[in-house]
């Protein structure tokens, strides 16, 4: 990518994310984001009816207001709804309620991206393209989305990097799940990412913006991240050229790779905003804040942070395990399992569990398609037990993978399976080196080029011995008697 240093991008986004309650914004219709009957799940309110009248969904309001706490954004004392005019067929009103100028929160701050505002209004419908049996093209409305409730989330124009785009974008993705206000699946069109760019420059030591361009129609955080490279890319050329950048709304072309263009960009002007009439300003002191605080989750930067100081985990693994909350609720149940046995070392003992959950464990689960390990046959206290041998060195790696696969198949005490399979390691000196001169009088010619300085070749002797033992054999242990026979 061709980038001048003389122009600073300048990105600020707008993301979209349907609230999963049960009813619709502003009517009782069902929110069922998977539906597939069109028109199914419609009344007068959602499809714009003459006389219908709305009436605001008191979970959707508190969604916002959760959302607006853990950002630590500033919720006004009053807030109201408004009307935004515009005409396209997937709005049946022609117009949609949203939020103006008085949103339920204004700024705050996630993954050091600082937030302008974040607002709720209703979803559009959904347009489907094909032809019809005579090939004649045709568009065909779908309205069981109309009306659902959108939070909308404005940020700053304060990001620097297409890759921020996707640390941003993912971070809010989970704050949405952590909160249990959405699913924010995207690939599902659940939420939606919209960049918006400019190319600035520095003039008297200020930043002074370029034109803005909207891109739209993205599908993913890698492909908010390729648009954005794109426009940086493509703008650079234009200024070079010595053209102007036109404020427009473009779209994503995910099969050339490219932005194209869509429209002139509209302004706030245009949708000619004006208070909703048929509803009335919300008075934000009557909902219960003390109950909202109760049901507000531990956050997935909270968690991170505790998950490192709590266990000894590094950065990176505390941040997996937040990603996936049912496999971290596993690792904390099993490793509070961990503390009543006595163990070694508490911290190694952690960081097993971590390692076997998230790779042997996770394994087995994703087979089956499971993303839940509460889901399977293997208790976090048994899984707890196998730690126990691990740590004690009474199996090694290769059975513990053995006694888990069988306990994944048929549950059990692993301390039961390891004694009725035999599985016990083997540390005893006499025991191994009776195996490794086994396995050196039938490899004579290996011996004599180890001791010919060959070193590599002590795994073949390692591997050899532990066939012997049927991979009983402690690996440290093994790999000392070995040295000292070979030398």
């Amino acid at each position: 990518m061709t980038n001048s240093p003389k122009y600073i991008p300048v990105i600020g986004l707008e993301i979209h994310a349907e609230l999963n309650t049960r009813t619709k914004m502003f009517c009782a219709c069902l929110n069922d984001p998977d539906e597939t009957e069109p028109n199914k799940h419609i009344c007068p309110v959602c499809t714009g009816q003459p006389g219908a009248l709305p009436v605001m969904n008191q979970k959707a309001i508190e969604s916002m207001l959760k959302i607006g706490t853990a950002i630590g954004g500033e919720i006004p004392a009053v807030s109201k709804f408004d009307r935004k005019n515009y005409f396209y067929p997937d709005l049946p009103k022609g117009y949609q309620i949203s939020q103006y100028d008085i949103p339920f929160v204004f700024g705050g701050l996630l993954a050091g991206v600082k937030i302008t505002r974040v607002h709720l209004e209703e979803d559009t419908g959904k347009l489907t393209h094909g032809a019809n049996e005579a090939g004649e093209k045709i568009t065909l409305v779908d309205f069981n989305r109309a009306g659902v409730p959108l939070m909308e989330l404005v940020t700053e124009p304060c990001i620097k990097s297409p890759e921020k785009i996707g640390e941003f974008a993912r971070e809010l993705q989970l704050l949405l799940r952590y909160l249990g206000v959405a699913d924010a699946d995207i690939e599902k069109g659940q939420m939606r990412v919209e960049v918006n760019l400019s190319l600035g420059t520095m003039e008297d030591g200020e930043l002074k913006f370029g034109t803005k361009v909207e891109v739209k129609n993205i599908a993913s955080f890698k492909m908010a991240e390729a648009a954005a490279r794109y426009e940086i890319e493509r703008q650079t050329k234009v200024l070079e050229e010595g053209e102007k950048v036109v404020q427009e709304t473009r779209g994503w072309d995910d099969i050339n790779k490219q932005t194209v263009s869509q429209r002139i960009k509209e302004t706030s002007a245009d949708y000619r905003y004006f208070p909703e009439p048929d509803l009335p300003p919300i008075n934000i002191a009557q909902f219960d804040f003390n109950r909202l605080k109760e049901e507000m989750p531990e956050l997935p930067w909270e968690k991170r942070e505790r998950l490192q100081k709590e266990f000894g985990l590094n950065a990176e693994q505390a941040g997996l395990l937040t990603l996936e909350r049912p496999i971290a609720a596993f690792f904390e149940e099993a490793v509070s399992e961990l503390k009543t046995e006595e163990v070694n070392d508490q911290v190694r003992a952690a960081q097993l569990a971590y390692n076997y959950l998230t790779s042997d464990f996770k394994g087995l689960l994703i087979q089956d398609g499971i993303s839940d390990p509460h889901k399977s046959k293997i208790t976090a206290e048994n899984f707890a037990d196998l730690i126990v041998l691990v740590e004690k060195e009474t199996i090694n790696s290769r059975a513990a993978k053995d006694v888990l696969a069988k306990m994944y198949e048929n549950g059990g005490d692993p301390r039961e399976i390891v004694k009725s399979e035999g599985l016990e390691q083997i540390s005893d000196p006499q025991t191994l080196a009776q195996a490794v001169q086994k396995v050196m009088e039938e490899n004579q010619d290996a011996v004599e080029k180890y001791k010919g300085g060959n070193d590599k070749l002590l795994m073949f002797f390692v591997g050899k011995s532990m066939a012997e033992l049927k991979g009983r054999a402690n690996p440290a242990a093994l790999q000392e008697v070995i040295k000292e026979l070979l030398s």
